[in-house]
């Protein structure tokens, strides 16, 4: 959310800053006086002009462009789940449907102003919050953030002027965090402005940031493009960094250039406190522009899918590997009857390019494979047990961010804490884990489907780099380097040909809360 300070352009200049200045206007001070600070009337004062490409006043494209920007206003509902986190709260009955709609499709039985729905359960209360947004077209479609309207019950739009409009929400984009409004009304003359992606600024050019902080209404702020390119740990986005402070309520509120274009969409800030300290993000035109021509079009971002489970292929992990400093997305596990598995991807199986475009990382594949439509063939490039190979997978269609989301099962959610125990008794430890067979009483204990297959962890030594990254009595070891492991057998043969190889650790499956991780571990000694 995008509050900016105004920056001051001028100095205070000191004795000697002031006595070189007046020297180099051709004025003599007095010797007498040569060590004094001198006042200068302005008439006399030196004019330093600005850097080259530096406007002397963002006035002008201000007053052109803050027309089109519009502060948003949000009433919604409060999450339940957030209300059951608050002490004292966890017991009330707080999953009520919601109005407008009763659980048995009664929708005439909202719930009324008294506090409670006819059948007794206690309203949710409202919110209130605020964000910016900035109109693309004359006949009313606005975009901004999908944060600041995702859960609205009634959105009001406040122009410049004061004008109040109602809205509603045309699509929204959880993975890009975009939304796309359209006000009420029918009118076709809103003032607008157009997204920028030919022009592209450089590193250290001019911006100017405009939207509503704190809800006190139209502000602009100016600064400098930081970087390009910052990864943020979204998924779909590579961000524009901008020295602007970026505050509550700026959310959905444009970057501009000296032009008057936009060139992103303001959304989030890096901050240690919870305030700006003046590193700011912006979602690119470019990917901007994309999404709310197709959420205008159809409503709905489709997305590519090889129902793949990837991680970053890190230094460690290459070292375990004996692959040096290869880059890439590793596999580690796939959704059974996916696109990968049926194209016979396999865990393990390190992505360094798609359809010729090289990847070095998990979030540039899955861009890559985000931008294909269901049913195009993606060709990639691994590296399995050594040696390249290509796999040819049909892309399907990604699920909501929210539907994946649920089916992530978090650690330990599906397999406990590691309560039930084998018959057999643990192996002697071999990476700081001591391992028995799984069998179907574990599995049962476990809860685990019945295509896992591994030796189960039935203890840990809390000084070894396993314990340290957090391994523990119940996790299920499924693979190490380019094996299967059934046994802790199979997992010393691997970590003695390891050490034979000169390596310092070795990469290890790791099955819990329905999926399997990649770790490269350590080897002790």
């Amino acid at each position: 959310m995008t509050s900016k300070k105004n920056y001051l352009l001028g100095a205070v200049a000191g004795a000697g800053v002031m006595a070189a200045a007046v020297a180099g206007a051709g004025m003599r001070l007095p010797a007498a006086h040569a060590d004094q600070g001198q006042l200068i009337k302005a008439s006399t004062a030196p004019i330093f002009a600005p850097p080259p490409g530096a406007p002397m006043s963002f006035a002008d494209i201000f007053d052109r462009v803050s027309p089109a920007v519009v502060s948003i206003n949000v009433t919604s509902r409060i999450d339940a789940s957030a209300l059951r986190k608050i002490p004292g709260l966890e017991g009330l009955p707080f999953d009520i449907v919601p109005r407008g709609q009763a659980p048995d499709g009664d929708d005439d039985a909202a719930p009324p102003q008294g506090g409670k729905t006819e059948k007794g359960q206690p309203r949710l209360p409202t919110q209130q919050s605020s964000g910016s947004g900035f109109f693309i077209s004359p006949d009313g479609y606005i975009v901004t953030n999908n944060h600041v309207v995702e859960n609205a019950e009634s959105i009001k739009v406040v122009l410049k002027d004061e004008t109040e409009l109602d809205a509603v929400v045309v699509g929204r984009d959880e993975g890009t965090d975009l939304a796309v409004l359209k006000v009420k009304g029918g009118r076709a003359d809103y003032p607008f402005v157009n997204f920028e992606n030919s022009a592209k600024p450089r590193v250290g050019d001019w911006v100017i940031a405009v939207g509503n902080p704190f809800g006190l209404g139209g502000t602009a702020t100016a600064g400098i493009i930081s970087a390009y390119g910052r990864d943020i740990g979204e998924t779909f986005v590579d961000y524009i960094q901008i020295d602007a402070s970026i505050n509550r309520g700026n959310s959905g509120g444009p970057t501009f250039d000296i032009y008057g274009r936009v060139i992103g969409v303001n959304t989030a800030i890096f901050s240690p406190s919870g305030g700006s300290v003046g590193i700011g993000f912006a979602i690119p035109a470019e990917v901007a522009e994309a999404v709310t021509k197709q959420l205008i079009s159809g409503g709905k971002i489709q997305r590519g899918y090889i129902g793949a489970t990837i991680q970053n292929f890190t230094p460690e992990m290459a070292e375990a590997q004996g692959l040096g400093s290869q880059k890439g997305a590793i596999v580690s596990d796939l959704v059974p009857g996916g696109p990968s598995q049926r194209a016979g991807l396999l865990p393990g199986d390190l992505v360094i390019a798609i359809n010729g475009v090289a990847v070095r990382t998990s979030s540039e594949l899955t861009r890559e494979v985000a931008k294909a439509k269901p049913g195009d063939a993606l060709r990639l490039d691994v590296i399995r047990d050594g040696k390249r190979r290509i796999v040819e997978v049909r892309s399907g269609i990604r699920p909501s961010e929210r539907e994946l989301a649920s089916n992530d099962n978090s650690p330990g959610a599906r397999q406990g804490q590691g309560g039930g125990g084998p018959s057999a008794s643990p192996a002697p430890a071999v990476i700081g884990l001591s391992l028995a067979p799984l069998d179907e009483e574990t599995r049962r204990a476990l809860n685990l489907p019945a295509d896992v297959r591994g030796a189960v962890v039935r203890g840990v030594d809390q000084s070894s780099d396993a314990g340290q990254k957090g391994l523990r009595r119940g996790d299920v070891i499924v693979r190490a380097g380019d094996r299967p492991v059934a046994t802790a057998a199979d997992l010393a043969a691997v970590v003695e040909a390891a050490k034979k190889a000169g390596r310092a650790s070795v990469l290890v499956g790791v099955y819990r809360g329905g999926r399997m991780t990649l770790l490269p571990i350590k080897i002790a000694g």
